[in-house]
């Protein structure tokens, strides 16, 4: 952990429901993303958009990533994720780049996969060593209904796009799909979105659902065993999503209110999500996460039957 615990660009490691330990590199500002998703579990969109651009320099993004490794146990992925689509950075190839050449820790791009119907950003990903980008609907309607997309971007050209990729790429290629409760559980709908992934191929289907909150109250979490079912339908290579029960080892690293901060800032969390987050005990979790709602600086929400923390809004893009 670096000495001074600022963290502009970097946030964890966070107890990620498929990659282990995440170290996320967040690159794009909060909320700027090329859909607005129902689910997403940091809200609505505030910057809807398709231009790529380069939001901060690409060598200080670097020179934090390294700065940080040196005070810290080894993760076991890199991420490019966060608040924000990766993707719509314009050098992200430099930035893959760059974090290869820093580390060999294995590195991840976790996208909604909106973008790779243009080439070069499918050729800035190359390098990844694992990509996971979106499929959350089986049509045209109900892609404007669940991720709302920005105009330019169709149903068609983002199937293109995937479909392009996975045959581009070398990496391990996993597709995410959201279940939405009475949306995509409609048997017509997994049917589609089943030939759909039958056209892509990946390697991996990994079936998600609402489980932290979402931006739309109506989107809730769909049931253990209706999530088996469609797992079963989808195919043998199709798998849900745990909640990230992993059991990790506490380490004696002193823990800052700061980091907790930079925790909560890019996703709500739960006591348990902080602890394993930060490989601290749940007591200082707990500890940590009370002195912070004195001082006002998080706000506590209750969503099924989990309890989740997050960071006031007026406190959530200080760069």
């Amino acid at each position: 952990m670096s000495p001074d615990h600022s963290c502009r660009f970097l946030f964890g490691p966070v107890p990620s429901r498929r990659l282990g330990s995440s170290l996320g590199v967040d690159i794009v500002p909060f909320k700027t993303c090329t859909y607005d998703c129902v689910y997403c579990q940091l809200g609505k969109t505030t910057h809807k958009t398709c231009n790529r651009q380069v939001f901060y320099p690409v060598e200080e993004i670097l020179e934090e990533l390294s700065e940080r490794l040196t005070h810290m146990a080894a993760p076991d992925y890199i991420t490019l994720s966060g608040s924000g689509e990766p993707t719509l950075y314009r050098n992200l190839k430099d930035i893959i780049s760059g974090i290869k050449k820093i580390t060999d820790i294995k590195l991840a791009v976790l996208t909604n996969g909106s973008l790779f119907f243009h080439g070069d950003v499918r050729r800035a990903v190359m390098e990844a060593d694992l990509v996971i980008p979106s499929l959350d609907a089986g049509d045209e309607e109900t892609f404007e209904k669940i991720n709302r997309p920005h105009p330019e971007i169709t149903f068609e050209k983002m199937i293109r796009g995937l479909c392009a990729l996975r045959s581009e790429f070398s990496g391990l290629f996993w597709l995410e799909v959201f279940i939405v409760n009475n949306i995509t559980t409609r048997q017509e709908q997994l049917l589609r979105i089943k030939s759909i992934i039958e056209r892509i191929g990946p390697d991996r289907v990994q079936l998600n659902t609402a489980v932290r909150g979402a931006a739309e109250e109506y989107v809730a979490a769909v049931s253990n065993q209706e999530m088996e079912e469609i797992c079963g339908l989808i195919g043998n290579n199709a798998e849900i999503i745990s909640h990230g029960d992993k059991e990790h080892e506490e380490s004696c690293h002193e823990v800052q209110q700061e980091d907790i901060i930079n925790l909560l800032r890019r996703r709500p969390c739960t006591i348990d999500d902080i602890s394993s987050g930060l490989k601290i005990h749940r007591n200082e979790a707990i500890k940590h996460v009370s002195a912070l709602k004195e001082k006002d600086l998080i706000t506590m929400k209750r969503s099924k039957e989990i309890v989740l923390y997050a960071v006031r809004n007026t406190c959530m893009n200080q760069r």
